[in-house]
């Protein structure tokens, strides 16, 4: 292009050749920035603006390859979401909730954090923690998780959820498949307990489709979640 522009002519007409060479760039570099948001925009989460599945995938990946053993692979499911849905709130209370704890889970992570919603009232979190403050930030999590939320006109509804957590000094990879499989089966481990469980080897083994603990409802649609 810019050789075109040197074509000999007056002064006037060399500036209406250079605007006119200029104007169909401008439109491609508008399309392209409209496209690349466009593209951002598709990899989260409408309802809590959270990463979704592919988003979340390719983050937490480069966190635990950067992190290595101060990575920190986290699953959670909401306790009982199902009746919040079913009670007098209906749906709008349950995206409330979900909508809160996708607050939670990002203030928690932190901006360096990769925080994704799988689906439904499942979420997933990826972090830089190492082992010596493992335990009380995976306690403070459960507290942050457990507080009641607001869903209409200062009416507060109760919630909890369950957590698991994989690392990979514990299961000895940086795999994220394996780490969220062990996350999950620790998570299925802790179910309703109120504690967050971190998983050892033995979690690491539980058969599993596409990461996920197998028998887990939507395993057969996670892609590629893992």
């Amino acid at each position: 292009m810019a050789s075109t522009a040197r074509v000999q002519a007056p002064s006037g007409n060399r500036a209406l050749l250079i605007t006119t060479l200029a104007v169909p760039l401008t439109g491609w570099t508008v399309h392209a920035v409209a496209l690349h948001r466009k593209l951002s925009a598709a990899r989260r989460d409408p309802l809590t603006g959270l990463l979704g599945r592919d988003g979340y995938t390719a983050k937490a990946r480069q966190i635990t390859d950067r992190y290595g053993d101060a990575a920190l692979v986290v699953l959670v499911d909401l306790d009982h979401f199902k009746q919040i849905n079913d009670g007098p709130g209906g749906h709008a209370a349950g995206d409330r909730v979900l909508a809160a704890t996708a607050t939670r889970l990002t203030a928690w992570a932190g901006s360096r954090g990769a925080v994704g919603r799988l689906g439904g009232d499942e979420f997933a979190v990826a972090v830089r923690i190492g082992p010596a403050r493992r335990e009380l930030r995976l306690a403070q999590l459960t507290q942050l998780l457990a507080q009641p939320v607001e869903v209409e006109d200062g009416v507060l509804v109760d919630v909890a959820a369950s957590v698991g957590a994989a690392s990979p000094d514990v299961l000895g990879t940086t795999d994220l498949s394996v780490l969220q499989r062990a996350a999950d089966a620790a998570m299925y481990a802790g179910k309703h307990t109120g504690r967050a469980v971190l998983a050892g080897p033995q979690h690491a083994t539980v058969p599993s489709i596409n990461g996920r603990r197998a028998g887990r409802p939507g395993t057969h649609t996670l892609g590629r979640a893992a």
